[in-house]
């Protein structure tokens, strides 16, 4: 274990002097992998040096008490206490830290919100949704930009497209894909009673250029004029801009930039992450496809949390959390959610569990 813990320092102290080396700085593609190197990889060997720090401690105040007697010795079995102790710790953190790092920490996410089941109600609480999400990446500091935005008739969201960057974006967010589940009086409802509805959240790594090869051969590029809101600027240029790509059939339309370019950078930009999702959903679906069949559907997968209005209540399905406080997570306080989900995660991990 101290030859890996040794190996580790070694490959973080030549990876932080790579940080200088010009070959890298100059290359912004390698830079970018190395910075996220480093990043992952700084809590690992700070953790390695207060372990190695605190063993240090036990060792010395072990021989001290040994040297002496009374309430010398007491307090120097005290200490040793303390760093034997603080020494479990560490090694519980360390083993956390350790565990085989998710391939996409450290990305950004593009998130795609849908009304789903429940009609103009399902796309009043997909803006909901999207209102938490912004609210909640301002709370952590990150960075939140509307790529693609289709208003419903009453003010709700047929379809929303955001891009949220940030460090650990991909890590807390990732658990949010799937279908959520609102319980509560719809502004459509004139009897008052409590409806179903639902909203599908589809979160994926932003793709880099790196991730997804795309030949330009392959793509079919539509211009066409804007419709919705946006102003004279919107009737009279045709600025909208629907890319197909034919060998996977996904199609990406983009309309709410003033340009023609910013409309196809920022379809490229969710094609090659629609692109790069798809690829590794036909990567799993082999290797889950034995897994599936013992287990079933087991109604899990229809959705992953409940947001019921009456009782202030948020249940998530996939740990069994409930919590009383529906209208603070709403309005951005998520993150006992997203650490309870990331804590599940890592105790499979520990356990073996795939």
């Amino acid at each position: 274990m101290m030859d890996r813990l040794d190996g580790i320092e070694r490959d973080y102290a030549e990876l932080e002097a790579s940080l200088g080396d010009p070959d890298i700085v100059g290359d912004q593609n390698k830079l970018r992998d190395a910075s996220r190197l480093y990043k992952q990889m700084t809590p690992i060997v700070q953790c390695i040096r207060t372990m190695r720090e605190t063993r240090g401690n036990a060792e010395a105040a072990r021989e001290l008490m040994e040297q002496t007697v009374g309430e010398e010795r007491d307090l120097f079995r005290e200490e040793l206490d303390s760093a034997e102790a603080e020494l479990v710790s560490l090694e519980a953190e360390l083993k956390t830290l350790l565990l085989p790092r998710d391939a996409n920490d450290g990305k950004n996410v593009i998130i795609e919100i849908r009304g789903a089941e429940g009609g103009e109600e399902a796309n009043l609480f997909a803006a909901d949704l999207l209102e938490m999400y912004r609210a909640y990446a301002a709370n952590q500091g990150w960075k939140c930009e509307t790529l693609s935005l289709d208003f419903s008739p009453l003010g709700g969201i047929n379809q929303v497209v955001i891009l949220m960057s940030g460090d650990l974006t991909w890590t807390y967010m990732k658990f949010e894909g799937g279908p959520h589940r609102v319980q509560r009086v719809p502004v459509t409802e004139s009897q008052g009673r409590v409806h179903t509805s639902s909203a599908t959240v589809t979160v994926m790594p932003e793709a880099e250029e790196v991730d997804v090869f795309i030949d330009e051969k392959d793509l079919d590029i539509d211009i066409y004029r804007s419709s919705g809101a946006g102003g004279q600027h919107v009737n009279t240029t045709d600025s909208a801009v629907r890319i197909t790509h034919r060998p996977t059939g996904v199609v990406v339309a983009m309309q709410d930039e003033r340009s023609q370019l910013q409309n196809k950078a920022r379809a490229m930009q969710v094609l090659r992450t629609r692109i790069m999702k798809l690829r590794q959903e036909e990567h799993d679906a082999e290797a889950s496809a034995q897994r599936k069949a013992q287990t079933g559907g087991g109604g899990r997968s229809e959705k992953i949390r409940t947001y019921n209005y009456k009782d202030n209540r948020l249940t998530d399905h996939r740990i069994g959390l409930t919590l009383y406080k529906l209208q603070d997570i709403l309005s951005g306080d998520l993150l006992e959610v997203s650490q309870a989900l990331i804590s599940d995660e890592r105790s499979r991990q520990l356990a073996g569990e795939k």
